[in-house]
């Protein structure tokens, strides 16, 4: 029979007032304690024995990482502690970055993005985090606090693997920037799991498009890819066949079986391989489909 183990191994909770203390105590202790957010993943990886860390150190009380601010120039700054449910509620994440919110309504259930928080999704770093594409698509950048000091990265650099990211004993993320996205740019998330609600997406496909008359076509298209590669992937060569070719159907249907063939999935238990190559290319024509009636509607985009 196997053993559940439904109770959580011994911890002692930790919370430090400042980060500097934080980071300190974090790299004194390396291997034994874990920094502490919304823990809807760190509790889940202990009670299954994958990680029993001694001390959990809270920071979601630290200077700075409830910060949710909009600045017409450099754009949105989201704190470490920052759940979903206020993102998906702010009108300012509504109007400018849509997708953040779209994401951010499909992971778990409401209860769930009451104590989740993006960036606790980000450097979860799962192959099917919901979070991840929306901000890469927008070209976001993580701030990273340690013992050296302040440092900034491009969230595409912050990703090693499944589960791994360059954050080193002691560093923590204190906030992620979004710069402000291109003029009239329009996107979508679309993804798809073994039910409606609160599940992991087997195959997610996030697109941003806008005008770019440095283009032959006039446009650009970010296409990305989550749950079907070890980690999100950007489809270059059907990016690049959008700002090449006239924008029609056939060079959308082209884009998405593209899509289909670069992605990288595995046979789990949740779905084969094949399965998740077809949702991709199915999502990928739909988001793209979307993206430029979107584009249409605000007379950007002529098809």
């Amino acid at each position: 029979m196997i053993n559940a183990r439904p109770v959580l191994p011994e911890f002692e909770y930790i919370q430090p007032k400042t980060a500097e203390e934080a980071i300190r105590f974090l790299k004194n202790n390396p291997g034994h304690s874990c920094p502490f957010m919304g823990g809807t993943d760190c509790f889940i990886t202990m009670r299954d024995r994958r990680i029993s860390p001694n001390y959990l150190v809270d920071l979601k009380h630290l200077n700075g990482f409830n910060v949710l601010s909009f600045d017409k120039k450099q754009g949105l700054t989201i704190g470490a502690a920052v759940n979903l449910n206020r993102l998906i509620a702010s009108p300012l994440v509504q109007l400018h970055y849509p997708l953040i919110a779209a994401a951010s309504r499909e992971v778990g259930s409401y209860q769930l993005r009451t104590r989740a928080t993006l960036v606790g999704n980000l450097c979860n770093a799962s192959p099917c985090g919901d979070t991840i594409a929306p901000c890469l698509v927008y070209k976001a950048s993580v701030n990273i606090l340690g013992s050296a000091g302040q440092r900034k990265l491009m969230l595409a650099d912050f990703f090693t693997g499944p589960g791994e990211t360059v954050l080193k004993v002691g560093e923590i993320v204190q906030s992620v920037d979004l710069p402000l996205p291109p003029a009239g740019a329009e996107g979508t998330y679309l993804s798809i799991g073994r039910n409606a609600l609160g599940d992991l997406a087997i195959a997610s496909v996030t697109v941003l498009g806008f005008a770019d008359r440095s283009t032959s076509s006039g446009y650009r298209f970010h296409i990305a890819l989550t749950a079907v590669a070890p980690t999100v992937i950007f489809v270059e060569q059907a990016q690049q066949l959008m700002a090449e070719r006239p924008i029609n159907e056939q060079v959308l249907e082209k884009a998405a079986e593209i899509a289909s063939g670069s992605c990288k999935p595995i046979d789990d238990i949740r779905a084969s391989a094949r399965y998740r190559r077809e949702m991709v290319r199915t999502l990928t024509h739909r988001a793209l489909q979307e993206v430029c009636a979107a584009l249409q509607e605000k007379n950007l985009m002529e098809i």
